[in-house]
């Protein structure tokens, strides 16, 4: 199977996410290797998800439909402080 990493940080509320995308795309890539899972494509936006127009978000579904990878591997999207 192929999979897509897809990191996100919102651009509000930047004390409320724990990890940045670099962080984040750091503990996907190690579990991916740890996993042995085929990575074909790394996503990282920051946007927030309550508005549309995710650029990265909309290729990766297009990926996704278009058969180019079986899934998406992300790091606790709704993640945050409490």
């Amino acid at each position: 199977m192929k999979y897509i990493l897809y990191a996100r940080k919102s651009t509000e509320e930047d004390d409320r996410q724990v990890l940045s995308i670099e962080a984040q795309l750091v503990e996907l890539q190690e579990y991916a290797a740890k996993e042995k899972l085929e990575i074909v494509a790394s996503l990282c936006e920051a946007k927030t998800a309550k508005e549309p127009g995710r650029i990265k978000f909309a290729e990766m579904l297009s990926l996704l439909e278009k058969g180019k990878a079986d899934g998406i591997i992300a790091w606790h999207p709704s993640s945050r402080k409490e």
